[in-house]
C-alpha cells in the first residue's frame, strides 16, 4: 500500500472491468439463504471452479504426473515428461529442469467473464518449482493464447518467482495475476478455460512438488462508481494478530523499498497466525535480530513477486498462506458486505482488497491507490471491524470503518483519484485463507459464497 495517491498497477484494469450493465455481484443471494434471510439479488457475477479431489486430477490430461490419493489429495510428479532450459530472468542463470504436466478439463464459465485470476496451493521443496498457464475461449469462438499466470515457488534460491508481462494477443492481456478482456464494452467475454500445470525439478533427483489446489475465478463485474448498501446482520469480532507494516518501514528494501508497501504480506501474516500457524525459529534466522514481528519480514519475502517488483501479487500471497500446514488459500470477489458476515459468522476472517481518498473513509487518515485490510468482524451497528496494517503500531491496527463507506471502496470497480481522473476499483476482490478440513459450518458459508 502507498500511503500517497500514486498510479498503481490495478490502473490500468478500468476499462478492462466495464460491464454493459449495472447489478449487484457476487454470491451474495446464496449468502442470504444460507443465513436463512431472504433476497431477491440476481445471480451471481462470480464463477469459482477448483480442482482438490482425487477424481479432480484423474481427470484432464497427464504428462508425466500423477495424483496421490489420500486425506489431502494431490498431484505430483510420476516420470518426467522431458527435460528443459530456463533462463531466470531476474538472475539471468540458466538451468536445465525435468519437467511433467497436468491440463484440466475445460471449464465452462457459469459467468461469461471479464476477468480471470487463478490460485494454486503446493509444497515445492528445494530444486523444483511450479508453472500455471491458463488458455480460454472467447465468446466470438476463437481461442486465447496459453498465457502464463505465475511462476511460482515457495523458496527463492532455485528461481525467483515472477509473474510475467506483455503477454496480449490484442483481445485480452495479464496484467501481473489477471486475465483482462481489453475492451469488456465490446461485449467480448471469456466463457471457458482449461489451466495447465507444470511441475519442474532437478534432473536426476526424486523430489517432486504436491499441489493440492488449483483453480481460477473469473467474473463480470457492473461498472459501477457505487454500491448499494447492505443491511446489517451480524455482530461478532474474531480474535486475529494485529501486525502493523509501518513499523517495518526501510527494512529489506530490496522487498518493494521495505514495510511501507507491505500491505498483503502483514494481512496474510495475521490471518496465517489466527489460524494457529506461523514461521519456526530456524524460517527466521535470516532476519535481523533486532527487528520487531519478524515474522511479517519473512512474510514479505516470500510473497515477492520478482517482476511485479512488490508483494501485492494476489495469488502469490494466497499460495503463500497454504505453505502452512493444512491451510488453504484462495483469491476470488464477493459481492457484499452480506457475505463477509456469512464468513465471520463461521469464524473465517478475510483479506479485501480497495483504495480510496481520504476523504471516503472516515478514520483511515490516509489515501491509496491500492491497499489491503483483514476483516476481523462487525459491531452491532454493522461497522466494519477491521485489521488495517497502515497503522503506526500493532496496538493501533484495530479500526471500526463506517459500514457504507467501506462496501463502497471495496466493491466499486470505478473511483476518482486525487486528480480528478477516473481509474479503477477492485470490484470485491479477497482472499480467504482457511483449514484444509473445515467443519461443517465453515464448508456451509464457503459455499454460500462460492469457494468449495
Amino acid at each position: 500500500m502507498s500511503r500517497a495517491e500514486q498510479p498503481s498497477r490495478r490502473t490500468v484494469l478500468a476499462v478492462a472491468v466495464a460491464a454493459a450493465s449495472v447489478g449487484a455481484v457476487g454470491p451474495s443471494a446464496a449468502a442470504a439463504a444460507a443465513q436463512g434471510r431472504p433476497t431477491n439479488a440476481p445471480a451471481t457475477l462470480v464463477d469459482n471452479r477448483a480442482w482438490t479431489s482425487y477424481t479432480d486430477w484423474r481427470s484432464g490430461t497427464a504428462q508425466g504426473t500423477r495424483a496421490v490419493p489420500g486425506v489431502r489429495p494431490g498431484l505430483v510428479i510420476a516420470a518426467p515428461a522431458g527435460t528443459t532450459d530456463y533462463t531466470d530472468p531476474h538472475t539471468g542463470k540458466t538451468a536445465g529442469w525435468e519437467y511433467a504436466s497436468w491440463t484440466s478439463p475445460v471449464h465452462r464459465l457459469a459467468v461469461p467473464s471479464t476477468e480471470a485470476i487463478a490460485s494454486w496451493n503446493a509444497h515445492t521443496p528445494a530444486g523444483s518449482w511450479l508453472q500455471v498457464e491458463l488458455m480460454g475461449t472467447y465468446s466470438d469462438g476463437t481461442d486465447t493464447p496459453w498465457y502464463v499466470m505465475g511462476r511460482w515457488a515457495s523458496g527463492d534460491q532455485d528461481i525467483k518467482r515472477t509473474s510475467v508481462d506483455d503477454q496480449s494477443d490484442g483481445k485480452s492481456s495479464i496484467w501481473t495475476d489477471t486475465f483482462a478482456i481489453d475492451n469488456a464494452a465490446s461485449g467480448l467475454r471469456l466463457v471457458s478455460y482449461r489451466l495447465r500445470l507444470t511441475l519442474y525439478r532437478t534432473p536426476g533427483s526424486e523430489i517432486t512438488p504436491t499441489v493440492w489446489r488449483l483453480g481460477a475465478m473469473g467474473s463480470d463485474i457492473p461498472d459501477r462508481f457505487t454500491v448499494a448498501a447492505s443491511t446489517p446482520a451480524l455482530a461478532r469480532e474474531l480474535k486475529v494478530p494485529r501486525y502493523s507494516q509501518e513499523i517495518h518501514a526501510g527494512q529489506y528494501p530490496e522487498y518493494d523499498n521495505g514495510g511501507e508497501a507491505w500491505c498483503s504480506p502483514t494481512s496474510s501474516e495475521m490471518i496465517i497466525e489466527y489460524w494457529g500457524r506461523e514461521p519456526t525459529p530456524e524460517q527466521l534466522a535470516w532476519v535481523n535480530p533486532d527487528y520487531a514481528d519478524p515474522q511479517v519480514c519473512h512474510a514479505a519475502r516470500f510473497t515477492y513477486d520478482y517482476q511485479y517488483g512488490g508483494c501485492g501479487n494476489w495469488p502469490f500471497n494466497s499460495a503463500y498462506a497454504a505453505t502452512y500446514k493444512d491451510l488453504q488459500g484462495v483469491v476470488t470477489r464477493l459481492g457484499s458486505l452480506t457475505d463477509l458476515e456469512t464468513l465471520i459468522a463461521a469464524g473465517i476472517p478475510a483479506i479485501t482488497s480497495q483504495s480510496f481518498l481520504k476523504s471516503e473513509l472516515t478514520g483511515a487518515g490516509y489515501g491509496t491507490s491500492g491497499h489491503l485490510m483483514t476483516v476481523i468482524g462487525f459491531t452491532a451497528d454493522g461497522d466494519v471491524i477491521a485489521n488495517d496494517p497502515a497503522s503506526p503500531s500493532d496496538d493501533a491496527v484495530r479500526r471500526v470503518y463506517k459500514r457504507s463507506e467501506w462496501e463502497t471502496i471495496w466493491l466499486r470497480t470505478k473511483r476518482y483519484n486525487a486528480s480528478g481522473k477516473v481509474v479503477s476499483g477492485t470490484g470485491g476482490v479477497c482472499y480467504l485463507y482457511f483449514p484444509a478440513y473445515p467443519s461443517a459450518a465453515q464448508r456451509k458459508a464457503l459455499a454460500a459464497v462460492g469457494v468449495r
